[in-house]
C-alpha cells in the first residue's frame, strides 16, 4: 500500500508518524495521471512518486556468494591486481604502480586507508532499516571536490592502512552487529581492497548485501570487474556541465563519466529491491545534492536519469549543501542553498509525462551516453 501525501500534510507531521512511513518505497519519474509529491522521511529526502519499487517477503545474499562459487571473485582480485601494477581503475589514468605502493591522485598505495566505520543511522532509508547501515569510509579520493564535506577524510587522508584481513573482519563485525549491509564509501579508489577482503569475509560467514557508494567518477570496464559481486550501487550525480565539473571537481569529464557509469551500474542490478521491511536488497540510489546558483544542473540530471536509466530510479535530492574545505573562498559556492533554489530543484526537475499510449523514449537534447 502506498501513501500519497501533500507538502503541506507532510510538514505537519511528527517525527513517530514520519517514523510509521519509512518502509514504503518512492522513486523518481512519473506515474501517468499520479501527482508528484515532495516526501520527507527523517533524514531522507526523494523527489518521487509513491509506487514501483519491487518489495516483497524475502531476504537476499550478497551476490558475491555466487562470484565466490563459480570462481569469478577471485578472477575479479586476480584482474584488479593486474590493473594496480600499471593504475587504470578510474578515469584519472595514473598508471602508477601501487602494488609498489606508488601513489597517483588519490594518494593510496597498496592497501587501503580507513578512516572510520559502524553503524550509520543518517544513510537513505532503505539502507538504514531497523540496524543501520554498515558504513566502512575510505580515506583519499579520486576526485578533488573543493567543498568537500567530509574534507579532512578525502583531501587530508585522516585514518590508517587496512589489509585484506582487517578489511574483512570489519565487514564481519559490522554484519555482527546486525546492520543490513556494509556500505563501502568512497571505494572508486580502493576496489583491489575490497575484491581481496571479500574471499576471506565470505569463508568466515559474509552475507548481508555489499553497497558500492561513490562519487560517480568511474570507468565502465572498472564497473564490469564488479558485475555479480556488488548488489547495490548509490553514486552521486554531482554535475551536468563539463565546465562546473572542472571548475568545483578539476574532473572535466565527469558528466560524461557519470552518465556512462550510472547506465552500466543499472544494466547490473536494475531498480532497487526491497524485502517486505523496505530495506534495500539489490539495485540502484542515485543521489544529488543542490548546489547554489544552479551550478550543479539538477534538472538536466533528473531529465537524463528518466530518458535513459529509468523513470522509476529511486534519487534522492539533498538540500543539505553547505561550504566546506576551498569552497569558503569560491563565490559561485560559498553559501548554503535558498528555499527558492531547492524548490526549482524538485519543481523545474520533474520529467513531463509520455504521450497518452505511446511509451517514454529519449528527449531532444540529451548527448549520447558513449
Amino acid at each position: 500500500m502506498f501513501f500519497v501525501l501533500s507538502v503541506r500534510l507532510l510538514c505537519g507531521l511528527c517525527a513517530s508518524a514520519v517514523d510509521f512511513f519509512f518502509q514504503n518505497k518512492f522513486t523518481v519519474g512519473e506515474l501517468a495521471g499520479r501527482e508528484e509529491e515532495w516526501f520527507q522521511f527523517g533524514s531522507d529526502r526523494c523527489f518521487a512518486n509513491p509506487g514501483e519499487i519491487v518489495q516483497g517477503d524475502f531476504s537476499m545474499n550478497g551476490a558475491y556468494l555466487e562470484a565466490y562459487r563459480s570462481g569469478r571473485l577471485q578472477d575479479a582480485v586476480e584482474r584488479a591486481s593486474r590493473w594496480m601494477r600499471k593504475c587504470t581503475l578510474c578515469p584519472r589514468m595514473c598508471k602508477v604502480n601501487r602494488m609498489a605502493d606508488e601513489t597517483g591522485f588519490c594518494k593510496t598505495g597498496k592497501l587501503a586507508v580507513v578512516a572510520s566505520y559502524g553503524p550509520h543511522y543518517g544513510e537513505e532509508r532503505p539502507l538504514v532499516g531497523r540496524g543501520g547501515s554498515g558504513t566502512v569510509f575510505f580515506s583519499h579520493c579520486n576526485l578533488s571536490c573543493e567543498f568537500c564535506q567530509n574534507y579532512d577524510i578525502s583531501h587530508g587522508g585522516e585514518g590508517r592502512p587496512a589489509g585484506p584481513e582487517e578489511l574483512a573482519a570489519i565487514m564481519l563485525v559490522l554484519q555482527k552487529m546486525g546492520c543490513h549491509n556494509i556500505n563501502l564509501v568512497t571505494p572508486t579508489h580502493v576496489v583491489h581492497s575490497v575484491l581481496s577482503a571479500l574471499p576471506m569475509a565470505v569463508e568466515k560467514g559474509l552475507r548481508v548485501p555489499l553497497v558500492y557508494n561513490c562519487g560517480g567518477y568511474e570507468r565502465v570496464s572498472a564497473l564490469k570487474l564488479l558485475d555479480g559481486i556488488v548488489d547495490i550501487y548509490m553514486p552521486d550525480f554531482k554535475f551536468w556541465e563539463a565546465e562546473a565539473a572542472q571548475r568545483f571537481c578539476g574532473a572535466p569529464d565527469y558528466p560524461s563519466r557519470a552518465r556512462e557509469a550510472l547506465c552500466e551500474m543499472h544494466r547490473q542490478v536494475g531498480e532497487l529491491v526491497c524485502d517486505r521491511n523496505g530495506v534495500a536488497q539489490r539495485g540502484v540510489l542515485v543521489r544529488h545534492l543542490v548546489m547554489p546558483n544552479g551550478v550543479a544542473g539538477t534538472e538536466q540530471i533528473l531529465d537524463f536519469i528518466a530518458a535513459r536509466v529509468s523513470r522509476r530510479t529511486y534519487v534522492n535530492i539533498m538540500d543539505q549543501y553547505h561550504p566546506c574545505g576551498r569552497a569558503l573562498s569560491n563565490e559561485a559556492i560559498n553559501r548554503g542553498i535558498t528555499p527558492a533554489e531547492f524548490k526549482q530543484a524538485w519543481v523545474g526537475g520533474r520529467p513531463p509525462p509520455p504521450p497518452p499510449h505511446a511509451p517514454p523514449g529519449p528527449r531532444a537534447g540529451l548527448p549520447p551516453i558513449n
